[in-house]
């Protein structure tokens, strides 16, 4: 590692301890999750306790009309568990529903975006069935204390409010909950949430059939029949998640997991098997080679990705070619250390046989039980409609589908949709490793690639893998960009030589939040001590003791 790179001087330490970790992009909700161990509870329900705070204070990037996903390490099972818990979209939902409105595309905001059933809730619900040790009740005491009491709005929300304040405006509800008088609510403000704080209650009270058969049901229901929804209450009803096995690849020795698609996890271990070919000790962090390197690597792999990333109950996906090392040797071919491989160029990959906001935490018990988890509800305020007495937003993830019938993601009833929202799990000889995630669209495995190749390759510690300049190849939050995205500190030469090789090269501002916020825990399999690490990119904060 070349410790003369400027930015290995983090602006905030590393935590260390050895009885517990929490990371998360809110410091409320990792305290949160801290009070939650403290009282004995498993690694799962601080997860749970933490992201059910999320919802409460960063609304627009996480909430109960959303989706989550989660690997779970249990000291007892000694093996990597995900869970799934996306929703379907409506048993009604079609693309002739859609095509009868006059519409080629589904909108992005609205109830005719909120297509899908939301399934944080029953996500919760099965991790706690699981691996509970506390009462559930006692996971949303502060979530219902900051949303019927309030808290104070930070400055990176207001500015989100402030932005969107033109969707905001168009549904009451949003309307009613973000704006004073007709302002924005400003930085240091305080927020109070009571419909969602009555929302929590009835969870806290009926478990998951509050939402899914109960009180909260009948309020989405009515809501969406009265704006011309699409959901309908058998769709709630019939929502489960599912607990599966993940999938992985092995990158020097590291067994890296993510959640098999509908997430978009397995291009993260495609482009960590292209990476494994490269000698990062020679090449290091911080040089043209490596931004190119790992820019090319997400726009190849991507490919792959956009043809197969969809629910898997509609379509065989070739996971063990996916993720063939000769496969990637194949796709590494295309690669040129000199110039970028052109985009009108792609379909010349080699071909397959057929056989935008999110809120990543993870959680170390004393036991060393972990959690790896995302929680999202898509574009930042989501579909930008609640529906009339609940509270919060729901998700518009159901706008990803297509309504083109050849299209691998075309709509259908009873159908997840592709998901960029990816939990990771790096493992060392059976025992996690590292857990970490970030928000950010597309951003996401390239981030993740970036932090396992810091911490693996260079030998950061957690937080220098976090803080260190990024960059954003593609598009994020519904934009469609193709442009290579870096943060300002990165020195002008090596955006130069990046111009040089092709890269349409963008320069955002220092810690932008469009490189997503970052978290990331690591235990050291000698010493057993957790290293936590959180993004300044964020309002986020890492605990460890």
């Amino acid at each position: 590692m070349n410790k003369n790179y400027s930015f290995l001087e983090t602006g905030r330490p590393v935590m260390t301890g050895k009885n517990g970790a929490v990371t998360s992009p809110h410091y409320l909700a990792t305290q949160t999750g801290k009070m939650i161990l403290d009282k004995g509870g498993h690694a799962v329900e601080a997860a749970i306790a933490a992201n059910s705070v999320l919802c409460a204070v960063i609304p627009h990037m996480a909430g109960l009309g959303g989706d989550l996903f989660a690997l779970v390490w249990d000291g007892h099972e000694k093996k990597v568990r995900s869970l799934n818990g996306s929703g379907k979209s409506g048993s009604q939902v079609n693309r002739a529903v859609y095509e009868q409105k006059g519409l080629d595309e589904i909108p992005e905001r609205g109830p005719l975006a909120a297509n899908t059933v939301p399934g944080t809730v029953d996500g919760w619900w099965e991790l706690h069935q699981k691996y509970g040790k506390l009462e559930w009740h006692e996971l949303f005491e502060d979530a219902i204390h900051y949303a019927e009491n309030g808290f104070p709005i930070t400055e990176k929300v207001c500015a989100f409010i402030h932005e969107k304040a033109d969707l905001l405006k168009r549904f009451s509800g949003t309307k009613q909950l973000f704006f004073d008088n007709g302002r924005p609510i400003q930085a240091g403000e305080i927020l109070v949430q009571p419909d969602l704080a009555w929302a929590f209650k009835q969870i806290s009270k009926d478990g998951r059939e509050a939402f899914y058969k109960g009180a909260i049901t009948d309020k989405i229901i009515a809501s969406m029949e009265k704006h011309d929804g699409l959901l309908i209450k058998e769709d709630f009803a019939h929502h489960s998640s599912e607990w599966d096995d993940p999938i992985s690849t092995n990158y020097r020795g590291y067994e890296i997991f993510q959640v098999k698609p509908n997430t978009q996890g397995i291009a993260v271990l495609m482009m960590l098997n292209m990476l494994e070919q490269y000698d990062m000790s020679v090449m290091q962090d911080g040089t043209p080679d490596y931004y190119h390197l790992l820019a090319e690597a997400s726009k190849l792999n991507f490919r792959f990705r956009d043809e197969w990333v969809t629910d898997p109950n509609f379509i065989e996906i070739p996971y063990d070619q996916l993720l063939d090392k000769d496969f990637s040797i194949k796709v590494n071919e295309h690669f040129s250390q000199d110039n970028v491989f052109r985009v009108e160029e792609l379909d010349k990959l080699p071909s397959i046989k057929q056989s935008r906001d999110t809120a990543y935490l993870s959680v170390v018990d004393g036991e060393g039980n972990s959690i790896s988890l995302i929680q999202s509800i898509f574009h930042e305020f989501g579909s930008g409609f609640i529906p009339e007495g609940c509270g919060f937003l729901l998700q518009n993830r159901g706008s990803y589908f297509s309504l083109d019938r050849e299209h691998p993601n075309s709509l259908e009833p009873n159908k997840r949709t592709f998901h960029t929202i990816i939990p990771a799990m790096a493992m060392e000889d059976g025992k996690p490793f590292m857990l970490f995630g970030t928000m950010g669209g597309e951003g996401q495995p390239q981030t993740q690639c970036a932090m396992l190749t810091r911490v693996i390759d260079f030998g950061y510690n957690i937080q220098q893998a976090i803080e260190a300049p990024r960059w954003l190849y593609g598009k994020t939050w519904g934009e469609d960009s193709s442009t290579l995205k870096v943060e300002a500190r990165i020195p002008t030469a090596i955006i130069d030589d990046l111009k040089r090789r092709g890269h349409e090269v963008e320069i955002v501002e220092n810690y932008s939040q469009q490189m997503g916020h970052a978290q990331g825990i690591i235990i050291d399999p000698e010493t057993g001590v957790y290293s936590a690490g959180a993004d300044p990119r964020g309002d986020g904060i890492a605990l460890a003791w």
